[in-house]
């Protein structure tokens, strides 16, 4: 679910490109999060089903190689954890014809995971009394959100960060083009947070911005309001967001293969590639090197499986934000109808995604997605059984998409619910 990618790679795919492909890239730009909880060993499931088993490491490496070959994906690896207990996976190609498998602690772009950092450093703000959730756009960045219907006087931190603004899901490659040469020709441009920004607010709202006590508010996914709440980080602490990422959460955290890369197109140490097979094409386009600046505080991080389940272990037992914060973060409201196709009784809260595991109970993280990539993550409520998921590979077709994502969430519910043992 989240995703960051080229100039417009963000939730939502072009206009001009099919309703489920929209769906898709806003799906995994945003409800790519998959959380959850894994069973102990000989445990009943939530529904007083039959008992089950964690998977072993051989059953976690044959489920993924399922997976690799379902969804059609040239690399994939899996990382899960049971307590103190972690086992992982890899199948399939880290570089396409090299033959060299996906190793441990390789790198890749978490793109819209980003944004469960990014809201972390804005609630940790809001709990230090510097800003509110009830704070306006306008508050921080006057004159920003405005015109064709979009008003930034109405629009709170807490309707950007739950994606209730209504705010337009612009995306660059609805003036770039979705095709290989189009990605080949702005891989390396520089997009600023403002420009983002200002192309959005060419676009009406796609609705009224919601009530804080709204239960079920209109919903979309948006990049641009976590651009704008990148800004408002900046606004509120003279500093840019990724700078308080990495002072507040990175560095304390002692995350080694987390950073924000800037305009540094080419990843820092060990990393798998990513490739895209875009419309019209027959081959694969390596992806890994591109500039991810149009992402910004959306989705441009760069991280690393075990890093990712250190941030959120760390975020769900309470040592990145007080007990309210926390709550606030993990009220959800419904993702919208369209997302819901995809991903069934999704809910978003404050940059977290819920979704039901199989065997019972919820699973919590978020997720992202690029143009060659996707990252998948899930936790338990306490954060001590989680799973983290990435692959490279992505070719278009809504049929392809929805199946990808239909096998990546089947390997979600099994590596937190475990096998059944009759």
């Amino acid at each position: 679910m989240v995703s960051a990618g080229r100039p417009g790679h963000s939730g939502r795919m072009a206009t001009k490109r099919s309703s489920y492909a929209r769906l898709a890239a806003a799906v995994t730009v945003s409800a790519a999060v998959l959380a959850g909880a894994l069973t102990s060993p000989a445990a009943a499931s939530a529904d007083g089903g039959a008992a089950r088993m964690p998977l072993t490491r051989v059953e976690l490496r044959r489920e993924l190689e399922r997976t690799l070959k379902e969804a059609g994906y040239v690399g994939a690896s899996v990382e899960v954890r049971d307590g103190r207990r972690r086992i992982r996976a890899s199948a399939g190609e880290a570089e396409l014809g090299g033959g060299r498998p996906v190793a441990r602690g390789e790198r890749f772009r978490a793109a819209s995971v980003t944004k469960a950092f990014t809201a972390t450093v804005v609630l940790q703000l809001a709990a230090e009394g510097r800003l509110s959730l009830d704070d306006t756009v306008d508050r921080w960045l006057p004159g920003v959100v405005s015109g064709n219907g979009n008003d930034g006087g109405r629009i709170t931190l807490r309707n950007l960060l739950q994606h209730t603004s209504g705010i337009h899901n612009y995306d660059w490659t609805e003036d770039t083009g979705t095709s290989a040469a189009d990605f080949e020709r702005t891989r390396f441009d520089h997009v600023g947070a403002e420009d983002t920004v200002a192309r959005a607010m060419e676009h009406a709202p796609d609705f009224p911005p919601a009530a804080p006590d709204d239960p079920e508010p209109d919903w979309n996914y948006s990049n641009p309001n976590y651009i704008l709440a990148g800004m408002v980080v900046q606004k509120v602490t003279g500093r840019s967001w990724a700078q308080e990422v990495r002072d507040r959460i990175i560095r304390p955290l002692g995350l080694r293969d987390t950073y924000e890369p800037g305009d540094d197109p080419r990843p820092l140490g060990p990393h798998a590639h990513t490739y895209q097979r875009f419309p019209g094409s027959t081959g694969w386009t390596d992806t890994t090197e591109r500039n991810m600046s149009m992402a910004n505080a959306a989705g441009s991080l760069i991280s690393g499986h075990r890093d990712l389940d250190t941030f959120f272990t760390a975020l769900f037992d309470g040592r990145l934000l007080p007990p309210e914060q926390l709550a606030r973060m993990r009220r959800t409201v419904p993702a919208s109808a369209e997302i819901r196709q995809a991903f069934p009784e999704l809910e978003y809260g404050l940059g977290l995604m819920r979704q039901p595991l199989a065997c019972g109970g919820h699973r919590w993280g978020h997720g992202g997605d690029l143009e060659g990539g996707t990252v998948r993550t899930g936790f338990t409520e306490d954060g001590q059984r989680s799973v983290v998921i990435v692959a490279s590979g992505k070719t278009p077709g809504d049929e392809q998409l929805l199946r990808a994502e239909r096998a990546v969430q089947r390997l979600t519910d099994l590596a937190l619910c475990g096998r059944t043992t009759d």
